[in-house]
């Protein structure tokens, strides 16, 4: 079982960037997506979910409006699509999935490896 990040990087400030998770090795019906961040230097913090159908979103206030968590069920894909980036997104980007809604939000049982996204002004 492996959920592989990508797409972080060096951008702007007000820039966008498109953050993919590719999950491998099973199958993850039913399983609720999410991405975390880890700022430097503090803990890691929820940034957004979403549910197996899609149907259901929720964000961290600091993200609402600037990004939009989805998922392409045939390629086992979950997305972070980040726009009017800020310094204070500077983070390493982490994708999740958990079978419980309640869960994702707060403590996955999986893990993908980090991404870097960096926010220059």
């Amino acid at each position: 079982v492996q959920l592989q990040a990508s797409g972080g990087g060096l951008v702007q400030v007000g820039d966008s960037l498109r953050l993919s998770c590719a999950a491998s090795g099973r199958t993850f019906s039913g399983y609720q997506w999410g991405w975390f961040r880890q700022p430097p230097g503090k803990e890691r913090e929820f940034v957004a979910a979403i549910t197996w159908s899609g149907g259901t979103t929720t964000y961290a206030d600091s993200v609402k409006g600037r990004f939009a968590i989805s998922r392409d069920k045939s390629k086992n894909t979950v997305y972070l699509q980040m726009n009017s980036l800020k310094p204070e997104d500077t983070a390493v980007y982490y994708c999740a999935a958990d079978p419980r809604w309640i869960t994702i939000m707060s403590d996955p049982r999986i893990w993908g490896q980090g991404t870097q996204v960096t926010v220059s002004s």
